[in-house]
């Protein structure tokens, strides 16, 4: 039996998190939900964390920083971050690092499906 791919889900927005989480459940994929980047870098699904969608902005760690978090401790997990406010520099240092995609609130379902699917077509 193969692992159903694990999809995290970091927003300090209860709401935001529901949504997302039923979208990936439609896809296949298990959802595992944090309300910040400290309670999931704390957990024990970063391990197992086959996708990152991110928040930028919220209290204490942006998603920017989680990202470079994961990154400098060898973490390479692919990355979609959402924000309220696409600032052109915010995208360019989040694509720079390495985020997989970089969508505006509120997004186009499709396009954060489009941009899962590809993840897992490169895998």
């Amino acid at each position: 039996m193969s692992k159903v791919p694990v999809i995290s889900i970091v927003d300090d927005d209860a709401s935001g998190r529901i949504a997302l989480s039923s979208l990936v459940r439609s896809l296949g994929y298990k959802p595992c939900l944090f309300a910040s980047a400290e309670d999931f870098l704390a957990s024990t699904h970063r391990d197992d964390t086959d996708c990152l969608i991110s928040d930028v902005q919220m209290p204490g760690m942006t998603g920017l920083e989680l990202l470079d978090e994961l990154i400098n401790n060898g973490q390479d997990i692919p990355m979609i971050l959402i924000t309220a406010y696409p600032e052109e520099t915010v995208r360019r240092r989040a694509e720079d690092a390495g985020a997989v995609g970089f969508l505006s609130k509120p997004f186009d379902g499709q396009v954060m499906i489009d941009c899962i699917e590809a993840i897992f077509a490169r895998a």
